[in-house]
């Protein structure tokens, strides 16, 4: 896994904090429940990184 994906997957975990603190505040379920998605999302990209990684070495 390059610096370059774990940071775009750190900057995608960081947006859908963001998001979902965001939505928590305002009350706008949909924006919360979307930033949790990119959570899950940038979790499995590092997973997927992860394992990729493991075979290849």
């Amino acid at each position: 896994m390059g610096i370059a994906d774990k940071a775009k997957n750190a900057a995608e975990n960081l947006a859908g904090k963001a998001k979902e603190a965001v939505g928590d505040l305002t009350g706008n379920e949909k924006l919360e429940n979307e930033g949790k998605a990119d959570q899950v999302k940038a979790k499995a990209k590092d997973v997927g990184e992860d394992v990729k990684d493991k075979f290849t070495k």
